[in-house]
């Protein structure tokens, strides 16, 4: 630490840090600065040095580099999803705290991987599920946590694009991503459902990954963000999972970046307890997110509605701000006081080994059972 803040080094200076990560860092500058900056593409390393970054920043094109610098607390890896667990294991033997971009990884053994060291290291670590930090996300939570839904024994995980594939950066590349919306957007519904329910421990699972439209020119027509190439187009358009519980419960994972469905529902999630259910209804055909919940009561079928406008939240050090800048915040907190993350590194790795396991699943056409 320098002069009481922590000294941040950024690792891929392309759309998620830019979007995401920079102004969430800038906007708590009483806790950090932003000292280094690396990218394959140095300039958009400078460029992003130029805008976020303390002065005399250093900017840097190979991140071993950046890690060797020891007045560097803390890394974001803001990189290809391939990339996560060799970055992210350096960064732990450079004995800097990590908080690495979702997913964990692209593979349970990498994932793995990352676990190890950073169980060696004594340092810090997260992964960026931001929607944890949606104020209906956390009424959702304490709303499980006090008991309103009972036994929760089924549950939904919905990312669902009608057509929203990404053709900006790396996201088409296989060799790059490991996979599709699967990894991609998948990752955030299964994230929520798994914590909302409090239940880490997947038994089995079935998958089913398909290529349909991804090579077909006409389905690209329509696309949210313009056309893209069928001939470079490398990874599912659409894939789903069947993940059933040590103790029964049973979740189903839907995703999607193009499918021909009428509405889209991303980042959203739906529960059904013994006492009641809830559904968080929200996605790219829809502005904002609801709460609702649903119940008997007086003998009658009842729902309560809550706006996303109208939640609360509940969890210390989130209040203010949009959930990137909670998370940014409750994160740096988590460091300065030596308290643990919000989203905790045993719960990212399960969202990654049970997205590897529906690829793989799929691709064995048969049910894979977990130790």
């Amino acid at each position: 630490m320098k002069n009481g803040k922590l000294q941040i080094g950024i690792i891929g200076c392309g759309g998620i840090a830019n979007r995401k990560h920079l102004p969430s860092l800038k906007s708590q500058s009483d806790k950090c600065d932003i000292v280094a900056f690396c990218d394959i593409i140095l300039e958009r390393a400078q460029k992003a040095a130029k805008e976020f970054g303390a002065e005399n920043a250093k900017v840097y094109e190979d991140y071993k580099k950046l890690l060797k610098d020891p007045e560097i607390d803390v890394v974001h890896v803001c990189t290809p999803n391939v990339s996560h667990c060799p970055i992210t294991v350096a960064a732990f033997e450079a004995g800097k705290h990590v908080m690495c971009e979702k997913p964990m990884a692209a593979t349970t053994e990498d994932a793995m991987k990352m676990m190890d060291a950073w169980r060696k290291s004594g340092k810090k670590f997260t992964i960026g599920y931001q929607n944890r930090f949606r104020t209906d996300v956390q009424a959702l939570k304490r709303a499980c946590e006090e008991g309103k839904l009972g036994e929760i024994y089924f549950a939904k995980a919905h990312a669902v694009r009608r057509r929203a594939v990404p053709t900006w950066g790396v996201f088409p590349d296989k060799s790059k991503q490991g996979g599709g919306p699967l990894i991609d957007i998948g990752t955030h519904a299964l994230d929520i459902t798994l914590w909302c329910m409090d239940n880490y421990k997947p038994a089995s699972i079935t998958g089913s990954v398909f290529e349909k439209l991804g090579h077909l020119p006409e389905a690209a027509e329509g696309n949210m963000f313009g056309p893209w190439d069928p001939n470079t187009y490398e990874v599912e358009d659409s894939a789903f999972g069947y993940i059933k519980m040590e103790n029964g419960a049973t979740i189903f994972l839907e995703s999607s970046w193009a499918l021909n469905v009428k509405e889209s529902r991303e980042a959203a999630t739906t529960l059904c307890g013994t006492k009641a259910g809830a559904e968080i209804i929200g996605g790219m055909s829809q502005e904002g997110y609801d709460l609702v919940f649903n119940q008997t009561t007086g003998g009658v079928l009842t729902e309560e509605r809550i706006s996303d406008a109208g939640a609360i939240a509940f969890f210390e050090s989130t209040a203010g701000g949009t959930p990137e800048i909670k998370e940014c915040r409750q994160w740096l907190e988590a460091i300065l006081n030596d308290k643990e993350p919000l989203v905790k590194p045993e719960q990212a790795f399960v969202v990654t080994q049970i997205l590897d396991t529906i690829y793989k699943a799929a691709a064995e056409g048969k049910e894979i059972k977990l130790k």
